[in-house]
């Protein structure tokens, strides 16, 4: 698939680092324009770089994906920098507190479903308006194995996760006469930042991973490759699907 979106304009949420850099890294292997989306601006300055080093352009667009004003402008830069929005990958996420139900403050679950979820809904909004002026594109949302199965004490990230492919699959349905794809990802658990911080508080999390048939955690690569595979014209005729990249841990 060498270049296969070259001259392509792709949007990556989150991707100061994990699998959001992975992406925007990946895309520019394949010679697209890439914006770089994070809260984190060092972080996100720093994949720029990255990209610029493998000979690909790209911008950084500071934006928190729970402000609507935010993605607004973060897919204006988009256009006036690039002309286009050709594919969009709503990764930005965050872990929140891991706690049960009976003892999760409403704040925890109000912020983890403002990134997770609303933030996912407000970047299809306004990515899904200039892909309809174009007439086409293909949006990725980042969702999780936990968008599909349950573990205790992530209500609200369960929840924003399965909402995450009910949205993806509404999307589909909407936009697929518009030459429009929508598809989401099931990472499983995966060699980041994010799956380090849970450790802290739930020490047995290294036995939930061990549970895995791969008998290991995921690289961000592994799941980059997936989101190029969806967004590219190989996947023509894929929408509404969740695709699931867990090296087997859910079919076990």
């Amino acid at each position: 698939m060498a270049e296969q979106f070259d001259g392509k304009v792709a949007l990556v949420t989150g991707s100061g680092n994990g699998i959001g850099r992975a992406t925007a890294l990946a895309f520019a292997r394949e010679k697209a324009r890439i914006v770089v989306s994070d809260i984190d601006a060092e972080a996100g300055e720093e994949t720029v770089r990255m990209i610029q080093g493998l000979g690909s352009e790209a911008i950084f667009v500071k934006a928190d994906v729970g402000e609507e004003s935010d993605i607004r402008a973060l897919v204006e830069a988009a256009v006036k920098a690039y002309g286009a929005l050709d594919c969009a990958v709503n990764n930005a996420g965050i872990e929140g507190e891991v706690l049960p139900i009976a003892d999760n403050p409403v704040e925890n679950w109000e912020r983890v479903l403002r990134i997770n979820l609303t933030g996912v809904w407000l970047s299809m909004k306004y990515e899904i308006r200039q892909m309809l002026k174009q007439g086409g594109g293909a949006i990725v949302n980042m969702a999780s194995i936990e968008g599909l199965i349950a573990f205790p004490g992530a209500s609200p990230y369960v929840a924003a996760k399965h909402g995450v492919n009910g949205i993806t699959k509404t999307a589909a349905l909407e936009l697929m006469q518009a030459n429009i794809r929508v598809n989401s990802v099931c990472p499983g658990f995966i060699d980041t930042a994010m799956v380090d911080r849970i450790k802290t508080p739930v020490p047995e999390l290294e036995a939930v991973i061990s549970m895995s048939p791969a008998g290991r955690k995921g690289r961000p690569d592994e799941i980059a490759e997936a989101v190029i595979w969806l967004c590219s014209d190989k996947a023509s005729f894929v929408s509404g699907h969740t695709l699931t990249v867990d090296g087997a841990y859910v079919v076990q």
